[in-house]
């Protein structure tokens, strides 16, 4: 490692889909999936095509083959996914953690200690590490004696948890309780207003909040106010939490008599509550992007696939679908599985693209079904993932080629194929040693040393694909596996992307924070390159000298789907 490595310097690393000169240009106008998160399914239900805003990016979601994941669970309320593809479930009174997977019975894994559970209060929220791989945390959040808490634990000892934020006002109702990792690596956690509204607009107060902290929980240094967790204020009981391809922020949150509400979330925004429920006109507070009547929605969990986000309403018994407009906005919602399933708790995407439901029948206020609680998962639309058009696993060469334009400037760590090894930097992984499948993957570098002895230097390092020809009239999707690993020198200008052209189909923003490598996959449409050629180009990039930079491609694949019409 060199000692010069401690300057914060801005990174990149961007994945661009470039057409043959051949080929006429055209813009890629819609946004992909990121895998990660959970469905319910109805008899009655339709195939439908998700509503998208401005032509932005559609989620196809096959609503007429659910699947049954698990039954029987004691109202369940958090989801999180591990990353063999199975999930662990959180049950509210009984503060079990159970982990659940397609055709198997559920099995419980964890039993939290110290859960007080009351009215709403109990086992809430759980997300599970980005580097569970190398960490094996899992974090819960819930109702304590004198407080709402934070904790993390790995399964191998959940009898000892870590408390690692504590002092969240409580009450019998509005405690909020969602948990969910940022693409910036941060843990965010929504809280109630604990049924004291003056909690929200208190800054002091930890109620009536959007959380942001590190994965150990103390305050990153970019936060809006120094030395606060405090993310976004004015908030009655958020309970949903998702973010897009984009990286833009969403909430869907309860309102009182009136007016429930999905709000675009900014840093140091305020939303309002008590003064305003629903959309005012006082320029102090931000007015949500979708309201809906409280008997219609009183929405929990939230999931977004390409440009839709899906919002569980509980009153409401249905799944809202509201597309994205990519900018912040949104178009008009509509809704699926209406009295399908009774009281919807959570909705999340899956890592292979399923989207799962949770039911909540057996809280006090619905009416449980022989099956209830339920996670029930829907196919995307199509069924199979198709034909496959081109892949790479990268165990062979197939002729992708490194500083193909001859311009890179990276001095080091530039792309290479091959069997790569891991490194640390203070129990931070940045190299992983261990790829997706096979042998080899696509790593800025293999170390062979230290952590800085082949991590990006010097700027930009660029590998290009082979042409590829895509078969037109129809749907197409690019699918890959990435990992982008830094320090807590990089800030939110630093980011991996993926574009068409001008178009930006995919972003993960860099932070003030140290981010482990681990493992994600991603997914873009291509269906507008459909009858084209195609190159996919990889470029990573240390604009300066000071950080440690490490990125990883591997199973990239191009499937055919259904026709388009």
């Amino acid at each position: 490692m060199r000692a010069r490595r401690i300057a914060a310097a801005p990174l990149t690393a961007i994945l661009l889909i470039t057409a043959a000169p051949a080929a006429p240009a055209q813009a890629v106008p819609t946004a992909p999936v990121q895998a990660g998160a959970m469905s319910t399914a109805s008899a009655q239900a339709e195939v439908t095509r998700t509503a998208s805003a401005e032509g932005a990016g559609q989620a196809d979601i096959d609503f007429t083959r659910p699947e049954l994941v698990a039954g029987g669970l004691q109202i369940p309320w958090g989801l999180a996914f591990l990353p063999d593809g199975s999930a662990l479930v959180s049950e509210r009174n009984t503060a079990r953690i159970v982990q659940v997977r397609p055709g198997a019975t559920p099995v419980e894994v964890a039993r939290v200690p110290g859960v007080s559970p009351a009215g709403e209060g109990g086992l809430l929220g759980i997300a599970v590490s980005p580097s569970y791989a190398q960490d094996g945390y899992v974090y819960a959040y819930f109702t304590a004696a004198a407080d709402n808490r934070i904790v993390r634990f790995t399964l191998a000892a959940p009898g000892t948890p870590q408390v690692i934020r504590s002092g969240i006002p409580k009450s019998s109702i509005h405690n909020g309780g969602r948990l969910a990792f940022g693409p910036d690596g941060m843990l965010y956690a929504s809280t109630g207003d604990a049924n004291v509204s003056g909690n929200s607009q208190n800054p002091q107060s930890l109620g009536g909040k959007i959380l942001r902290m590190r994965p150990d929980g103390s305050v990153p240094p970019d936060n809006p106010t120094a030395g606060s967790l405090v993310y976004s204020l004015g908030h009655r009981n958020v309970q949903g939490l998702a973010w897009d391809a984009r990286g833009l922020m969403y909430a869907t949150e309860f309102g009182q008599n009136t007016w429930d509400e999905v709000n675009h979330i900014v840093a140091g925004g305020n939303y309002g509550w008590p003064v305003v429920e629903g959309r005012g006109s006082d320029p102090r507070y931000r007015n949500p992007i979708v309201v809906w009547t409280t008997a219609e929605s009183s929405p929990s969990g939230a999931a977004v696939a390409g440009d839709t986000l899906f919002a569980a309403a509980l009153r409401g018994t249905r799944l809202w679908r509201v597309p994205l407009d990519g900018q912040g906005g949104a178009g008009t919602p509509d809704a699926v599985l209406q009295n399908a399933y009774g009281r919807l708790r959570h909705v999340a995407l899956a890592p292979d693209g399923h989207l799962w439901i949770m039911t909540s029948n057996r809280d006090g206020r619905g009416t449980p079904g022989p099956q209830d609680d339920r996670v029930v998962r829907f196919p995307p639309a199509g069924g199979d993932p198709g034909e496959t058009v081109f892949a790479d696993d990268f165990e062979t060469d197939k002729g992708w080629t490194v500083n193909p334009a001859g311009t890179d400037t990276a001095t080091a760590g530039r792309w290479e194929r091959g069997d790569p090894d891991p490194t640390t930097y203070n129990g931070v992984p940045l190299q992983l040693g261990s790829t997706v499948s096979g042998t080899n993957d696509l790593v800025t570098g293999r170390a062979g040393g230290g952590p800085g002895d082949a991590d990006v230097d010097g700027g930009l390092t660029t590998i290009r694909s082979p042409q590829i020809a895509l078969p037109a009239g129809t749907s197409l999707t690019l699918s890959f596996s990435y990992y982008l690993a830094h320090l807590n020198n990089a800030g939110s200008t630093d980011y991996l992307r993926v574009r068409a052209g001008t178009t930006v189909l995919f972003q993960r923003l860099g932070s003030a924070a140290n981010t482990g490598a681990a493992w994600q996959r991603a997914t873009a449409d291509l269906s507008a390159f459909a009858g084209q050629t195609v190159r996919l180009e990889i470029q990573a990039a240390d604009a300066g000298t000071g950080s440690l930079i490490e990125a990883a491609v591997d199973d990239v694949t191009i499937t055919r789907n259904q026709p388009t019409s």
